[in-house]
């Protein structure tokens, strides 16, 4: 039976279907942990515990060259780019590598950048002394929290700033890539994860060809060719919103640089806005109590809909403006 092409309805059932596995053994695992461990060490190691999940089921399926569950329940294999053998075993590693470990390290990264630009010590004390009292001096968090405090501390405050809205944007970057990926893929049906075009690693499958293979192939088309356009106009849109807030930001500036309040109200026994570091003016209530400017935490709430001092979160048409506060 000559081996074809997989289309993309099985690669994607195949990829659901290793999904749904591996949560269930990830579920399985945090159960145990928990049990075992405590919930306040389970908390700590959630997000470790669920890579040490996914390691397993890729080092005990696709390391070791056999079909995970995914595959096996569609009828696919991998092959490499000569679509006439399986991957070398170091093709198999940098797809276990790129698919589990690499997200893993960048999310890491981009937290910790992400509370050393956004105020230090008193925003996010409690959390970093939390975790660092966790976690040993084999923690891998732990060694990208130091490199990540000394390439900030090498920055001055005004770069600070300015390379703040640089996470943010990598964080919507990252997004917006995934699904220019899956547009990609229903065009093309090469390879839906960007793990496996990385590895070079694509699919046959043993089954006998469908009649309706290319209607699939023309509906998948269709539905990637809706999906680019869709992801169009939503990078117009934050491309849009960004230029909207950096002229925000920028007005308020001048605002505050030129407000004659500012400094009748700069005196060191005036209460000071934790965001900008300067007299409160505008004061402004969250849900939780706490008190900020309304220009520092309405700008705030553009990127995280969270209290930069608790981190409790709320929408932010709730926030209270507190007109006749002195």
């Amino acid at each position: 039976m000559p081996l074809t092409h997989a289309n993309q309805a099985q690669l994607i059932r195949s990829s659901q279907k290793d999904e749904y596995y591996r949560s269930v053994l990830r579920n399985s695992t945090n159960e145990a942990c928990q049990t075992v461990a405590g919930s306040k060490h389970w908390l700590d190691w959630r997000r470790e515990i669920e890579l040490l999940s996914d390691l397993a089921y890729y080092g005990l399926t696709t390391l070791l060259g056999y079909q995970t569950l995914g595959e096996e329940y569609v009828g696919i294999v991998q092959v490499d780019p000569t679509k006439r053998q399986i991957p070398s075993r170091g093709r198999r590693c940098l797809f276990v590598l790129c698919h589990s470990f690499i997200p893993y390290v960048l999310e890491k990264v981009l937290v910790c950048l992400e509370n050393e630009l956004e105020g230090g010590q008193e925003m996010h004390g409690s959390v970093g002394r939390r975790r660092q009292v966790a976690s040993g001096w084999w923690s891998l968090e732990r060694w990208l929290r130091r490199g990540v405090q000394l390439a900030v501390g090498l920055l001055t405050e005004q770069q600070r700033r300015e390379c703040q809205p640089a996470v943010f944007v990598i964080q919507q970057s990252v997004a917006l890539l995934h699904r220019l990926h899956v547009a990609l893929f229903y065009i093309s049906s090469s390879f839906y994860d960007m793990s496996k075009r990385a590895a070079g690693i694509s699919y046959l499958r043993v089954m006998g060809p469908n009649g309706d293979d290319s209607t699939i192939r023309r509906s998948y088309r269709l539905l990637g060719t809706i999906s680019f356009l869709q992801l169009l106009i939503t990078v117009c849109l934050q491309l849009n919103n960004f230029r909207q807030r950096q002229r925000a930001r920028q007005g308020w500036r001048l605002y505050r640089n030129l407000s004659p309040q500012h400094s009748a109200s700069s005196s060191p026994t005036a209460p000071r806005c934790i965001l900008c570091l300067e007299a409160r003016r505008n004061s402004t209530c969250t849900p939780c109590g706490h008190l900020f400017c309304w220009e520092c935490i309405t700008e705030w709430c553009n990127t995280k809909a969270e209290c930069p001092l608790c981190r409790e979160k709320f929408l932010p048409h709730r926030l209270v403006f507190l007109r006749n506060y002195s």
